[in-house]
């Protein structure tokens, strides 16, 4: 089992930026697939950014140019790094980690973009 904690959150304009943080504790493997995903009040749970150990990315259409996922495998924790952002950012922010065909979740953190 591993264990994500998120950390980061808050109150921002729009516009402002904000860095989010992971850390993963517990049964860590060293290779594996990292991201985070956000749910908006009424709706689900949607990808954000994902990041592989070998340092893949792949990005939501609505983030790419804004947003941008890092990793310190040396304290097994992942990044967000969000930019311009947009009341539509507004959501919890989970964290995820995957290995082995299942997914470990952190509790979420939220972001508000407003003014």
């Amino acid at each position: 089992q591993v264990q994500l904690v998120e950390s980061g959150g808050g109150l921002v304009q729009p516009g402002g930026s904000l860095r989010l943080s992971c850390a993963a504790s517990g049964s860590v493997r060293s290779i594996n697939t990292m991201g985070w995903y956000r749910q908006a009040p009424g709706k689900g749970r949607d990808l954000v950014a994902t990041i592989t150990s070998g340092g893949y990315t792949n990005y939501a259409d609505s983030v790419k140019g804004r947003f941008t996922i890092s990793r310190d495998d040396a304290k097994n924790t992942v990044y967000l790094q969000m930019s311009s952002l947009k009341p539509e950012d507004t959501a919890v922010y989970y964290c995820n980690y995957y290995w082995g065909g299942r997914d470990n979740w952190g509790k979420g953190t939220l972001v508000t973009v407003s003014s």
